[in-house]
C-alpha cells in the first residue's frame, strides 16, 4: 500500500508505505528532487538494511531512523512501514526541538540507530498506523493538520525510546545534549566549507576542549572525527555514484589542493581517490 498526500500551496508531502515490494531510495540518483527524511519499521523478521553502501542488520521489531540524503533499500521491503516527509510538510526548527526535522532522531548522533520497540510500543505504532490510514482517506481542509498532528505524535514516541536507548550516561544532560544535536546540524550545513573544529566551537560559544569532552561522554568520537567521517562519506559518495573527478570533488568539498585531499582521503580510508572508485570497497563507503 502506498498513501500520498500534497499540499499545493507549501509543496509539502508525506508518504506511507506499507510492506510494498519496491521500496528503497537512491538519492544521488533516481531520487535526488526528493527531500524526505524517513522513518522506517521494520515489522517482521530481523533483515539485513544497505545504508550508502552498508550493510547492517535490521533487528525485528525496530524503527530506524534516515537521512534526507541517504541512499538505503532493504533484504525485506514486504516487511517494512515507512513514513517519508519533506521540510515543507513538517519542520520545526526554533521550538519543540527534539521532535523537530532538526531534532534528536536525525542529529542526535553520526551512528545509526536502530530503536527496538516491546510490545506495549509496537502496540501503539500499529494503532497510530490505523489512524494515518483513515486520515489519508478524510480529503478535507484540516487533514494536513491532522496528518502533521499524527505525524508529530509518532516522532514524539520514537523520540523517547531513543533517548532511553543511547542516552545511557546520565552526565549527558539536556543542555549538553542540545550542543551535541546543534554540532551535528551545524556539520550538515557546513562541512563542505569548514573543517575545523575551531569554527562550530566558535558558533556555539564553547571552547574546542568543551565539545570534546560532551562528545566523551556521549560517544567517544571526538568533534573533528565527526567532522572528517562527514566529509569523507561525502566524498566517498561522489566517487561511486557520480563521473566527478577527484579534483572536482575537493574543490566541491572546499579543498583547494587535490593533491592535499587524495592523500587526506588516503589516510581515512586507506585507498587514494582513484583506487576507492576502481574498487570493490567503494560498495561499503561507510568503511
Amino acid at each position: 500500500m502506498k498513501l500520498h498526500y500534497l499540499d499545493p500551496v507549501s509543496a509539502g508531502e508525506l508518504h506511507l508505505t506499507i510492506n510494498e515490494s519496491d521500496f528503497d531510495r537512491l538519492f544521488f540518483q533516481r531520487d535526488r528532487k526528493d527531500k524526505f527524511l524517513t522513518i522506517a519499521w521494520n515489522n517482521g523478521a530481523d533483515q539485513k538494511v544497505t545504508i550508502d553502501g552498508v550493510t547492517s542488520t535490521f533487528p525485528s521489531q525496530s524503527v530506524l531512523p534516515l537521512m534526507v540524503n541517504q541512499s538505503f533499500s532493504f533484504e525485506k521491503t514486504e516487511q517494512i512501514i515507512a513514513w517519508q516527509y519533506n521540510r515543507n510538510f513538517y519542520c520545526i526548527v526554533d521550538h519543540d526541538k527534539e521532535v523537530s526535522c532538526v531534532g534528536f532522531l536525525f542529529y542526535g548522533s553520526a551512528d545509526t540507530m536502530f530503536i527496538n520497540l516491546d510490545e506495549q510500543q509496537q502496540k501503539k505504532l500499529t494503532l497510530l498506523l490505523e489512524v494515518f490510514i483513515d486520515e489519508f482517506d478524510d480529503k478535507d481542509i484540516i487533514q494536513r493538520d491532522m496528518l502533521q498532528m499524527i505525524l508529530k505524535r509518532l516522532i514524539i514516541i520514537i523520540t523517547r525510546l531513543a533517548k532511553k536507548q543511547y542516552l545511557t550516561n546520565k552526565a549527558i544532560t539536556d543542555d549538553k545534549l542540545d550542543v551535541l544535536r546543534t554540532f551535528n546540524v551545524m556539520v550538515e550545513n557546513n562541512y563542505r566549507k569548514e573543517h575545523t573544529v575551531q569554527f562550530y566551537a566558535d558558533q556555539l560559544n564553547k571552547s574546542p576542549k568543551t565539545l570534546a569532552n560532551y562528545f566523551a561522554l556521549y560517544n567517544h568520537k571526538s568533534p573533528l572525527a565527526a567532522i572528517q567521517e562527514r566529509i569523507i562519506l561525502e566524498a566517498k559518495r561522489l566517487l561511486m555514484y557520480t563521473d566527478k573527478s577527484a579534483k572536482e570533488i575537493a574543490y566541491d568539498l572546499g579543498y583547494d589542493d587535490a593533491a592535499y585531499f587524495s592523500n587526506f582521503f588516503k589516510k581515512q580510508s586507506g585507498l587514494s581517490p582513484t583506487d576507492f572508485r576502481n574498487s570493490k570497497s567503494s560498495l561499503n563507503i561507510g568503511q
